[in-house]
């Protein structure tokens, strides 16, 4: 179906609903890599009053990437809830815009209609907002998880404990966990990236990190960040699993390109749950994402680049993750090239994964190449905390030393809390507070050497002290 819109004396031609959305997105490098993006503010602002009056409907009409040839479409159509579309289904984006900064459109409302917004209405009116629109939206959608704590409640910014080492060192692994501990850190999940995919490596490093939450009784979980079918495997091997990691993207080809499908998703989980080591929840998967993944896997069909993120947050609400993280910074500037691109994209990718009901949390983060700093993420964080994000990377120094990219660290968490009146997930906070590491207050206090979780290491420390 073919679209236009006028601007002054300029008419506007659009051939599909596919290029009105890539033409309608803030200017990125990565849609311009793709050859998808307006090529002047014009025919940005004709392709964004275009979008403004197409009718919600339409979009359950017109798909991006066609049903027979992809499975995530498929998920998106046959998992949409008419009813829960009823309440939206006669306003174009334009006037969703506008309903969804209105009182009407309160915390309970939001998560009533969820489940009849697709991945693509949720991208398409993200393009029609201010960033002061997705943070203020953001902010009412509250989405809750539960583990061995609870995740997402509102007033409070949970953390992942990153304590990666360029050779899995276990005493260098431990050390940098025990220093997040007690800087409050890691109530979100204790995540290690491995530098080795090396099974019997792996099964250390499950055991490693299950140590040390046993050996402190620490309410909350752990994961390494290596491809499913290993975990799968380990989890056969009896190693101690808590939250099954995956990366996914937003259409069939880019999770192929992963080694994945829906399937294998589908079995991980249920060899997750099959292990009974929640305490107070069976949320169990961990999802990373990130705007670009699909282009880099030549997988995005003409989509841009921000409605590819958003269809993969359909794929993370089927699973009921715990976490799912925009890695918003990490793959480079060829997808998003400065400071201003990563903040936009951040607060997109944080708006539409709450709108449809995903527990989503930032990697605040850049690489060395890209034209960004450590104050862009200042920003970034600053404004996503205030929109009511999930969580956070904990990092010591803010310097992943295994990954070699820059992200947020231990401080900067305790800056959000103090900053904004923030909590850690409550069966954690309770916890610091009887470990001593936190006040009655909230706030986090020095320690010594004879700290109690200093003085009784895990043995994995005590062989290498």
């Amino acid at each position: 179906m073919a679209y236009q819109h006028s601007v002054g004396s300029t008419n506007y031609h659009y051939s599909s609903l596919k290029e009105v959305m890539a033409k309608a997105t803030p200017a990125r490098s990565g849609d311009f890599l793709a050859g998808v993006a307006a090529e002047t503010y014009a025919e940005r602002m004709a392709a964004k009053m275009c979008l403004a009056a197409m009718p919600l409907k339409h979009f359950l009409e017109e798909l991006l990437i066609p049903y027979e040839s992809d499975e995530v479409t498929r998920l998106i159509v046959d998992s949409h809830d008419p009813q829960a579309f009823a309440q939206i289904s006669h306003l174009s984006v334009g006037d969703f815009r506008d309903w969804l900064l209105t009182d009407e459109a309160d915390s309970a409302t939001l998560t009533r209609v969820a489940w009849g917004i697709t991945p693509e209405m949720a991208a398409a009116v993200s393009k029609l907002m201010h960033n002061q629109d997705l943070i203020l939206v953001a902010k009412k959608c509250h989405v809750t998880s539960a583990f061995r704590n609870t995740i997402g409640l509102p007033g409070h910014l949970s953390s992942r404990l990153q304590p990666n080492h360029p050779t899995d060192d276990a005493c260098g692994i431990a050390a940098s966990m025990i220093d997040g501990l007690l800087y409050g850190a890691g109530d979100a999940v204790i995540g290690i990236n491995p530098a080795t995919d090396s099974l019997p490596a792996l099964m250390n490093l499950y055991c490693l990190v299950d140590e040390v939450i046993s050996q402190y009784d620490i309410p909350t979980q752990s994961c390494i960040l290596t491809h499913v079918t290993n975990q799968i495997q380990l989890i056969e091997k009896g190693a101690p699993v808590d939250l099954v990691f995956q990366s996914i993207a937003g259409s069939e080809k880019a999770n192929k390109s992963f080694g994945i499908n829906l399937a294998l998703l589908k079995e991980a989980q249920q060899a997750a749950l099959s292990l009974n080591r929640g305490t107070i929840g069976r949320n169990v998967m961990y999802f990373e994402t990130g705007q670009g993944s699909v282009l880099s896997a030549n997988a995005n069909f003409g989509v841009d680049q921000q409605t590819c993120e958003a269809r993969a947050y359909a794929v993370a609400r089927h699973f009921s993750p715990l976490l799912t993280n925009t890695v918003v910074g990490f793959i480079g500037p060829e997808y998003l090239y400065d400071g201003k691109q990563i903040i936009r994209a951040g607060l997109e990718d944080h708006f539409c994964g709450k709108l449809l009901g995903v527990p989503l949390g930032c990697d605040v983060c850049y690489t060395n190449h890209a034209e960004a700093d450590q104050d862009d993420m200042d920003t970034l964080m600053t404004l996503l905390a205030n929109a009511g994000l999930t969580f956070i990377m904990g990092v010591p120094g803010a310097d992943d030393i295994m990954l070699n990219y820059q992200t947020t660290s231990f401080h900067d968490i305790l800056y959000l809390r103090k900053l904004l009146g923030l909590r850690a997930a409550p069966e954690f906070e309770k916890w610091l507070k009887k470990m001593n590491i936190m006040d009655g207050k909230g706030q986090v206090q020095p320690v010594t050497l004879t700290h109690a979780m200093l003085r009784s290491l895990p043995k994995s420390l005590q062989s290498a002290s």
